[in-house]
């Protein structure tokens, strides 16, 4: 049986590494005797089809029955929706290509049962996301109502920048610093400086 490996990273946590889900992959096809026909892998978000496009190189091998069985790390790391999971699978049926998920031994879609399991599966996984989006947004309003500030804090509530800004000002104007040394020692990039010059110099009122 020819088998391909998909594995799929986010680019909002560059801690992750594909590796993590290739080796056990990787086992896995040798320890059952199949054959490796080639390895996929994507760093993007699972609803950024455009960067994906490894998971768009895979279909198309499948589609010209290029491998027998797709196996992946987590179903979450194929599929962006439970819509979308459903008819990737019927479009991989159609194709006579199986779908296996390593961590999740029971979904294997070459199978009745599992194909059933399957659907439950990646349905609760949506769920489960669309749970924790809504107790997100919840606790976000909350600390809105609060008083409290939503996001990274603004460079300018720094306890040493609010130290240092004024005589870093006074160093500029008297042309003993260059506004890229200034921003350096600052801790900003050059563009954040230009901006908070700019907004000094506008005239209040």
């Amino acid at each position: 049986m020819k088998v391909a490996i998909y594995a799929r990273v986010s680019t909002s946590d560059k801690e992750q590494n594909p590796e993590t889900q290739l080796i056990p992959l990787r086992e896995f096809v040798n320890d059952q005797k199949w054959v490796l026909f080639k390895e996929y892998t994507d760093q993007a978000p699972a609803t950024d089809l455009v960067h994906r496009t490894a998971w768009r190189e895979l279909l198309d091998a499948a589609s010209k029955r290029k491998f027998d069985l797709l196996t992946v790390w987590r179903m979450d790391r194929a599929f962006r929706s439970v819509l979308d999971a459903a008819t990737t699978l019927e479009r991989l049926r159609t194709w006579g290509v199986g779908l296996r998920s390593y961590t999740e031994p029971w979904l294997d879609t070459t199978s009745p049962f599992g194909e059933a399991l399957y659907y439950i599966t990646v349905a609760y996984a949506q769920l489960e996301r669309g749970i924790l989006r809504e107790r997100v947004k919840a606790g976000m309003e909350r600390a809105r109502k609060q008083g409290h500030r939503i996001g990274r804090p603004m460079v300018t509530d720094r306890p040493d920048f609010q130290k240092c800004f004024g005589a870093i000002l006074e160093r500029l104007a008297q042309g003993k610093v260059s506004r890229r040394q200034a921003a350096k020692e600052l801790k900003i990039g050059y563009a954040t400086l230009k901006r908070l010059l700019d907004v000094r110099k506008k005239p209040s009122g």
